[in-house]
């Protein structure tokens, strides 16, 4: 059995193996899996602690389309969180400090004031203040780019009962495309050139399949073919 985990540790800041096994898994179940943003995204208007669902999880980067945003975006686990983390609690304002009532003895009185000497003001040099850097007009903040990985291929190679063959392809977890003609003689060379044996066997089974039917329709026409003319040639004849 696995540890359990103390009640008193501190959740981790990121995405760990076992919560990159818990989404896969949710994944393949057609179940939804939701994690949130470590830091903010203002280029896509999204705050720290976004929610974002998960669309596949290859190795450590998790593709995700966050809560808003049309687009599906590669995250590494580094950068994602299992759960949201709550907004820190503002610190406690310090006490007010009481009021001290201080009593003021009634002194001697003032002495009489004399003129003071005037002495000549002093003039004041304003010192030029370097200017400050004005953003050049048009710059545009740096925004995040973002990159796709793919979430896999998936090629599909048809073999119909009339020797028709054709090739659809499906992007990770989407429908496949439409199904493309395709020769059987491209699909033998395909096969051949990716060296797996049992699918070299498969294809050639079924193409081999597919020649002897058309050499016996071949043979069936010719006697047929043969039988016409000789009936044309015995009709000529009596003629």
């Amino acid at each position: 059995m696995p540890p359990r985990r103390r009640s008193g540790a501190a959740a981790p800041d990121h995405l760990t193996a076992e919560n990159l096994e818990t989404l896969a898994a949710a994944i393949a179940e057609g179940k939804r899996a939701t994690v949130y943003l470590r830091e903010a995204m203002p280029s896509l208007g999204l705050e720290a602690g976004a929610s974002a669902k998960v669309i596949s999880v290859q190795g450590n980067t998790v593709l995700i389309r966050p809560k808003g945003v049309d687009d599906e975006l590669p995250f590494e686990a580094e950068e994602l969180l299992m759960r949201r983390t709550p907004a820190p609690k503002p610190a406690p304002a310090a006490p007010a400090a009481p009021a001290v009532h201080q009593e003021i003895e009634p002194g001697p009185p003032p002495a009489p004031k004399t003129a003071a000497p005037k002495t000549p003001a002093a003039k004041t040099v304003a010192t030029p203040q370097p200017a400050a850097a004005v953003p050049k007009p048009g710059a545009a903040p740096a925004k995040r780019t973002s990159k796709k990985v793919p979430a896999g291929v998936s090629v599909t190679i048809h073999a119909g009962a009339d020797n028709d063959w054709s090739v659809t392809v499906a992007h990770g977890a989407k429908r496949p495309g439409k199904a493309v003609p395709v020769s059987p003689d491209a699909v033998e060379r395909a096969v051949r050139e990716l060296g797996e044996e049992t699918a070299i066997e498969a294809v050639e089974s079924i193409i081999v399949a597919a020649r002897n039917l058309a050499a016996a329709r071949v043979d069936e026409l010719s006697r047929q073919l043969e039988d016409a003319r000789k009936a044309l040639e015995a009709l000529g004849a009596v003629e």
